[in-house]
């Protein structure tokens, strides 16, 4: 564990070191949450146009899952594991490279942006099946958990194991969006059939 530990620190230390003026900018707009807004409005208008009708019940079970996500990636682990970011650690004290002074809350175990954004990026992918749009959302996904190492406040591990974390919770928020699905088709051809 100490070993791995050490390659961790090893890891920030080198992906934080390449830093550039303009670098420092991409990547503070890709960790910025509000910067996300219009792609969540893209993303809502992609599902309706998908879904239809039965877009309100995707974009409830999206909402939910993000909501699980960030809540969970806080208080079953950040809250229980306890490890500092490493704009927290005094050891690394010195060695990191801050963009405009951020550090980030104390604690970073697990990486709540690396969680929720592959979460969302792996349930609309399983959703949509278009291999342009899985392309295109995972990029998104990697460079805003990248971010967060290049800004210093997240060890490779942290994002490693949020991304680990929201793709399980995705999968199984997915099965569920199935069975809800399925439980809302029966019901509708039922009333059909009434009809």
């Amino acid at each position: 564990m100490n070993a791995l530990l050490e390659l961790d620190k090893k890891i920030l230390l080198l992906l934080n070191g390449l830093h550039s003026p303009l670098m420092d900018e991409i990547m503070w707009f890709f960790s910025r949450i509000p910067v996300w807004i219009p792609l969540y409005v893209l993303l809502i208008i992609f599902i309706i146009l998908k879904f239809g009708k039965k877009s309100w019940l995707i974009i409830l079970v999206t909402a939910l899952l993000i909501a699980c996500s960030d809540q969970t990636s806080v208080h079953l682990f950040k809250n229980l594991f306890h490890r500092l970011r490493p704009s927290h650690e005094p050891s690394l004290e010195g060695l990191l490279h801050f963009v405009r002074n951020y550090h980030g809350g104390l604690y970073g175990f697990i990486s709540s942006h690396a969680s929720n954004t592959f979460a969302l990026a792996t349930f609309l992918s399983l959703l949509f099946r278009k291999k342009w749009f899985s392309w295109a959302i995972f990029l998104w996904a990697g460079i805003v958990s990248y971010s967060r190492i290049y800004l210093g406040v997240h060890y490779p591990g942290d994002v490693l194991c949020g991304a680990l974390w929201g793709i399980l919770l995705a999968f199984a928020f997915f099965a569920f969006s199935r069975k809800l699905l399925s439980i809302l088709n029966q019901q509708n051809t039922a009333k059909d059939a009434g009809h």
